[in-house]
């Protein structure tokens, strides 16, 4: 089916992941690509609006990111964000200047014109983010003011003859309170898109996508139980049945009972039709990982272990005619394909392709979709939620929530802990409200006292941040009686503990895992 396109074009903005998303929310189908695109190639795309991201540089500056005046000639809408506004009034004749005083944060934006399609529906005054050093002093022929605030004179501008609009703040974030709104108002409104992506309809073409493809090929799946995986791998099993075999490594570093919960879903008890092939590697893993402590290395061993386990089932197999990836449109963007995001996407995720095994071609069904888009998916087929829900697990597992050297008794603390902790912030009602949490074993033993003995024992760290990409997050607040609660709990039930701590860093400059 032809989808209605919104194209985003990144001018290195840390939020593109974010406007295409906010896109796709409402219905609309929508893909990133650089600036340095070339202006043949989106019109042979025909999207039905253009959107610009922000960016780190000055529009004005010599060598910085910029775009032809022809593509504001297209008679395509586009909507300039942040950056992407500064760069419509440069090309086009305007005038941006750094400001006096940078805007940085929540502000109050007053609009101007109330008629103005980007603010149907939007309060007289609202609460936007705003994050610049330049403002636009002056606007471009034919462009009108249509909001402002106490420290910029213009915070969007429009010219709705030509389609063109600019946004000096940031809508997609969820601190602009009607932002969605704003985005939603030029993709169906402005840009007259009718909301044609939705996921039932997703699932019902992949389906038949894949049945076509496939025909009657044999297809290898590496299931390890996340929710990307796990849906593409319910998505073949729809189109294909038992022509797929999941082959499911346990490598020892999961959470507690996950290895089991995967097999209780997937394994023949389960509801799906499909071969599930569970190999236990734990003590192979242990062995390959005894006294190596630097995290590039253990993260290289797990990578490398999983690799060669799933090659000597694949071999047991023979020869397949597909392999299937659970690969993400973030892990696309991140990798360098879309977008100008640099490459940041390899120390979370488990190796890479198997070089030994035979297969004609990949099939990667969800390449196309974000995290949310995937759950939406999952629901869809009729994934239990528990599974669609799963916290963020990264692919070296409690290898990096684990700092030092990884042994079956670490293992076991930390599987512990982290239990505790994830029953008590459920019971809490906090799980779907926190965008992710876990308890990590610390390095660190210390003296402590348990009735009227000394103990020696280790440090538990809890972490929980909010987070919007994943990019940048802050630490959850999370109420004292449950951080105490599960406190209690971790001393009193998990053996080898007797610290607890909860760790407020931000990323940056921590990063959201521990190692």
């Amino acid at each position: 089916m032809k989808k209605e396109l919104v194209i985003v074009l990144d001018f290195g903005g840390q939020y593109n992941q974010l406007v295409a998303r906010r896109v796709r929310e409402c219905n609309v189908y929508c893909e990133i690509y650089s600036y340095k695109t070339d202006l043949e190639k989106i019109k042979a795309m025909n999207p039905k609006g253009i959107i610009l991201t922000g960016g780190p540089n000055s529009c004005y500056e010599e060598g910085a990111p910029t775009y032809s005046k022809e593509l504001f000639e297209l008679g395509i809408p586009v909507l300039g964000l942040c950056y992407g506004a500064q760069l419509m009034m440069h090309v086009l004749g305007g005038t941006v200047e750094k400001a006096d005083a940078r805007e940085y944060g929540k502000t109050e934006v007053i609009v101007d014109k109330k008629e103005s399609r980007i603010f149907e529906g939007v309060s007289e005054k609202t609460i936007c983010w705003m994050s610049h050093f330049d403002y636009i002093s002056k606007v471009a022929p034919g462009f009108e003011i249509t909001s402002h605030t106490d420290n910029c004179p213009c915070a969007s501008c429009e010219n709705t003859e030509a389609g063109l609009y600019a946004i000096q703040f940031h809508p997609e974030v969820l601190h602009t309170n009607e932002g969605t709104k704003m985005l939603y108002n030029f993709v169906r409104g402005v840009c007259g898109c009718s909301g044609d992506w939705r996921m039932d309809s997703f699932v019902d073409e992949q389906i038949k996508a894949i049945r076509e493809k496939v025909g009657d090929g044999k297809v290898l799946c590496a299931l390890s139980g996340g929710v990307d995986s796990s849906v593409a791998a319910v998505l073949l099993s729809k189109a294909i049945g038992n022509q797929l075999t999941c082959v499911f490594v346990d490598h020892g570093l999961l959470r507690k009972n996950e290895g089991d919960e995967v097999e209780a879903v997937f394994g023949p008890e389960g509801p799906y039709e499909l071969n599930f092939i569970r190999v236990n590697a734990q003590e192979r893993y242990y062995k390959k990982l005894a006294g190596v402590e630097e995290p590039e290395a253990k993260r290289k061993i797990i990578g490398e272990e999983f690799i060669r386990v799933f090659e000597e089932e694949a071999k047991k197999i023979g020869a397949v005619d597909f392999l299937v990836q659970g690969t993400i449109y973030p892990d696309v963007v991140e990798s360098g394909l879309g977008g100008e995001s640099a490459v940041i996407k390899s120390h979370h995720n488990v190796g890479g392709l198997p070089d030994h095994v035979d297969f004609k071609e990949i099939i990667e069904p969800l390449r196309d979709l974000f995290k949310d888009e995937v759950r939406k998916a999952g629901l869809e087929l009729g994934i239990p939620e528990n599974l669609v829900f799963r916290q963020p697990f990264p692919g070296p597992g409690l290898g990096i929530r684990i700092i030092g050297e990884v042994t079956a008794e670490k293992v076991r603390i930390v599987q512990d802990a982290d239990a505790i902790y994830r029953e008590e912030v459920a019971k809490a009602g906090l799980d779907r409200s926190i965008g992710q949490y876990f308890a990590a074993l610390t390095n660190m033993r210390s003296v402590g006292v348990m009735g009227d003995e000394r103990t020696y024992d280790y440090a538990i760290a809890l972490r929980a941040v909010n987070t919007i990409d994943f990019m940048t997050a802050e630490a959850a607040e999370i109420p004292y009686e449950v951080l105490n609660k599960t406190m209690s709990r971790i001393i009193n039930e998990v053996r080898g503990v007797n610290r607890v701590m909860y760790d407020l860093t931000s990323k940056p400059p921590g990063t959201i895992e521990f190692e």
